[in-house]
């Protein structure tokens, strides 16, 4: 899967989790899929120059 898929599948994964309850494993996805897109945009623009 690209960065970018599984950023957002942790995304969903985050407010599906959040509307169950599951606020810790809420937190911790979003998490996950921040830093995988904060990852996606440093490679972006590393790609771009090179």
């Amino acid at each position: 899967m690209a960065l970018i898929e599984l950023a957002v599948l942790f995304l969903i994964l985050a407010i599906i989790a959040y509307i169950l309850g599951a606020r810790g494993v809420a937190g911790l996805s979003m998490g996950i899929a921040k830093w995988l897109v904060i990852i996606f945009i440093i490679l972006a623009i590393i790609s771009f120059f090179l």
